[in-house]
């Protein structure tokens, strides 16, 4: 066996659905079973990491992979391209023989690999733990680091959200070289308006949060950093049972009233549905990982489940409900023009076969390597939160990964557009962009645009329609 393929096969991170693709492509007039709909027109981008010889080594982490972005151009109903491109970092620019794109560097360089936000006519590829955003172009290609015009003093995040009634984009920033998180609000220009700093104890990782009218909902749970792991060469958190689970609220009118705090179940959470005010409570809806969970791993001994905290500032409580009876679903996603209002739909992926059985997706065997369940899964989910009804789209034999919505317009309704995804074949040879209709989701997609490419597994995606 050469030493490539030795060291692939001690890291799962970089085998099967996970295992990284070796060129950038431009393909241009897909092919497309069923039609598209007219009215897309825009860009679906999704971001990930893909491991870089020279970059990474075998003990790499799938978080810490140089990130590629993988996007579709639609047009007046055609695929006009599939285009994938890494962030060029400097040290992604170097491996690739290239010039850097100089740029600001506040904490550390790297190409960011987890999400894609479009705000104040820029295109932005994110990643938290105290590295700027990436600005890329509208065909993918790098432009630089970017710092928000020099507004942004230190490192962003991975999750942002929009009110898109206000104009404002919201994020929440940490790095286990701070001893407090930031609130960062960037204004409808692109420029930081305003910065929170806010302390917490054992540096611990805030990968989401969430957004209501009036609260920015933190969670602050007990996966924190870890000297010695970082020391050894491993993913550098670790679930540590001494820090207190809590969940904070911040009051986005006066941010100098401070966080009030709220204990909760040692738990875990990496994505937020929605949140939401309910009078004077507040309503944050979930992927919850219960008990203790193993970053470094992806796996935990409980069930990921769909669930509802409502936080009750008067009596100081947090009650939990369940919102669905399925396991393992993860990667939730809303309507992004219902963010901090109340929503009625919401999006999860899922893994038929572990419905009725509490493990670990580590134990799904042939076909899915350990920890998919955190990135993809062979059903859909789409949850009508008012009536309680679920409805599935299954892929038989394949994975697909986040659910994103795209409305039919600006001022369409919350359930009246289209949902996308990239659908993976199990046995690894094609990659399908798929788009479902919202209000016939168990039905055939009404496209499927066929990559010419493999598309690994990824994070994150967003549709940017055309202004």
């Amino acid at each position: 066996m050469s030493q490539q393929g030795a060291e692939a096969s001690m890291n799962w991170f970089r085998q099967g659905l996970f295992a990284p693709v070796t060129e950038e492509v431009t393909a241009l007039d897909l092919p497309v079973t069923g039609r598209i709909p007219s009215k897309l027109n825009g860009c679906y981008l999704r971001n990930g990491p893909n491991f870089m010889r020279g970059i990474e080594d075998s003990k790499h982490h799938w978080f810490l992979g140089s990130g590629m972005v993988h996007g579709v151009r639609l047009r007046d109903g055609r695929a006009e391209w599939y285009r994938n491109r890494w962030v060029r970092s400097n040290a992604v620019a170097e491996a690739l023989g290239e010039k850097w794109r100089e740029g600001p560097i506040h904490d550390h360089d790297f190409a960011a690999n987890t999400h894609i936000l479009a705000h104040a006519g820029r295109i932005l590829a994110t990643v938290e733990g105290g590295a700027l955003p990436y600005e890329i172009s509208d065909e993918l290609n790098t432009i630089g680091p970017y710092d928000f015009a020099g507004t942004l003093p230190a490192g962003f995040a991975a999750h942002t959200k929009t009110d898109v009634q206000k104009g404002e984009v919201h994020a929440i920033a940490y790095s286990y070289r701070q001893d407090h998180v930031q609130h960062i609000i960037i204004d409808k220009t692109g420029r930081v308006s305003h910065i929170t700093e806010i302390a917490v104890r054992d540096k611990p990782i805030m990968h989401d949060f969430a957004l209501t009218e009036k609260y920015v909902v933190l969670y602050d749970l007990p996966v924190t950093f870890s000297l010695d792991a970082a020391k050894a060469g491993r993913f550098p958190y670790v679930w540590n049972p001494a820090h207190e689970a809590r969940v904070g609220l911040l009051s986005r009118e006066d941010s100098s009233r401070g966080t009030r705090w709220f204990p909760v179940e040692p738990c875990f959470v990496f994505h937020t549905l929605n949140a939401y005010d309910d009078g004077d409570r507040v309503c944050v809806d979930v992927c919850r990982y219960a008990g203790r969970y193993d970053v470094s791993l992806m796996t935990g001994p409980g069930p990921i489940t769909l669930d509802r905290w409502t936080i009750d500032p008067v009596s100081g409580k947090v009650t939990l409900r369940s919102l669905s009876d399925r396991f393992f679903q993860e990667f939730p996603r809303v309507d992004d023009r219902v963010i901090s209002r109340p929503h009625r739909y919401g999006y999860t992926t899922a893994f038929k076969q572990l419905q009725d059985n509490v493990v670990a997706p580590a134990t799904v065997t042939g076909q899915l390597p350990p920890g998919c369940g955190h990135t993809s899964g062979n059903v859909l989910l789409k949850h009508d939160l008012q009536s309680g009804a679920v409805e599935e789209h299954r892929f038989e034999h394949g994975a697909a990964g986040e659910a994103v919505f795209a409305p039919v317009s600006l001022s369409a309704g919350e359930d009246e557009g289209y949902v996308m995804a990239f659908a993976h074949d199990l046995d690894g040879g094609r990659t399908d962009l798929v788009i479902l209709a919202a209000q016939d989701f168990a039905g055939e997609p009404v496209a499927r645009i066929h990559l010419p490419v493999r598309v690994p597994l990824g994070f994150h995606g967003s549709w940017i329609a055309d202004s």
